[in-house]
């Protein structure tokens, strides 16, 4: 049986539709908005993205740092920062929801 040609629902995702952005389309987007990175480990980040890499290396400004310790949170207020992509886990685009922005 012959293969049918590809359709519009079966080609790559187009930014039509916004619900199948590739994962870059979607941080792309964020430039300029307040993100949430949750990281490997014991830390999380709130700050403005104001780029980044394929390698989602991200430059942060207006960064709240919050360290997860056996006292309770630490925050940490930061300018600018370059953060290396390989330790991200998750990204929140709009910034953390709770008491801390």
């Amino acid at each position: 049986m012959a293969s049918q040609p590809a359709t519009k629902s079966t080609r790559s995702f187009g930014a039509a539709n916004p619900s199948h952005l590739l994962p870059t389309e979607l941080i792309d987007r964020c430039i300029g908005s307040r993100l949430w990175v949750i990281m490997k480990g014991d830390k999380e980040l709130v700050g403005t993205l104001r780029g980044f890499d394929i390698y989602v290396n991200m430059v942060l400004e207006d960064v709240t740092e919050i360290e997860m310790t056996p006292e309770g949170k630490k925050l940490t207020k930061l300018d600018t920062i370059l953060l290396n992509g390989s330790n991200i886990a998750m990204l929140v685009p709009g910034g953390k929801p709770d008491d801390v922005q």
